[in-house]
């Protein structure tokens, strides 16, 4: 009984070092990012001013824009990340789409020539539910880009089911990617794994933090073929 106590005691007391780790991390990674994207922002608006009577070049650089505003709202969450979060009730069709859109118009540009990726959006109707609208987006985007990570043949397609039960909103992300082993399945969640070789392995663990704990609501794979695709589903309580 003392061995398992102690056990416990400090796999909790290890769990507690790795989360107040990742805290101080993501607080430190937020106040570098801080001083160049206020640069950035200047030029920005120095760019609107030059590019005043060449409307083209003007749609460019809200583009431009809307990325720097979005790498603000980044360094935002990581400098509350041990902060509890607001939640508040809002559209979750909304909510989803406006993600959605932010990567159809960037698809080309990172993916480059010859790649055909495409995200299709179905839903029935519109609900609402209590979320942290930057939070959730954050899940939304980790979710794509997981997807988009997952088609490697440079094709495929992304779709957004909405639906709702008596007391849920079901939201289904299908993709057309290589699948996962099953093997895989009990450690995707894992703070660290990840079958690419580029990235911290983190997207998928935080996405389940922020569903599952800040929001009450589960994330989960609900199907997924090897060679044929995944589907992941996150359930929020209405």
């Amino acid at each position: 009984m003392f061995i398992i106590l102690g056990y416990i005691g400090f796999s909790s007391i290890k769990r507690h070092e790795q989360s107040n780790l990742w805290v101080g991390m993501s607080k430190e990674t937020a106040h570098q990012l801080g001083t160049p994207l206020s640069s950035l922002m200047g030029w920005v608006e120095l760019l609107k001013e030059a590019a005043a009577d060449r409307p083209s070049l003007l749609t460019t650089i809200a583009e431009m824009e809307s990325d720097v505003s979005r790498l603000q709202i980044v360094t935002d969450r990581f400098s509350k990340s041990d902060r509890k979060p607001v939640l508040r009730e809002e559209n979750i069709y909304e909510a989803i789409n406006a993600v959605i859109e932010y990567f159809r118009r960037r698809l080309p540009t990172r993916f480059g020539d010859g790649k055909q990726f495409a995200i299709a959006f179905a839903s029935s109707d519109q609900p609402t539910a209590k979320i942290n609208r930057e939070l959730f987006g954050w899940v939304i985007e980790n979710l794509i880009k997981n997807a988009l990570d997952s088609m490697e043949s440079g094709k495929g397609q992304i779709t957004f089911t909405l639906e709702t039960d008596t007391d849920s909103v079901l939201i289904d992300v299908a993709d057309t990617g290589k699948g996962i082993d099953l093997k895989a399945k009990q450690d995707i969640f894992r703070p660290g794994y990840s079958t690419k070789m580029r990235g911290w392995g983190l997207g998928l663990s935080l996405s389940k933090r922020i569903i599952e704990s800040y929001h009450g609501g589960k994330i989960f794979v609900k199907e997924s073929k090897v060679g044929k695709g995944t589907t992941f589903r996150i359930k929020l309580r209405k």
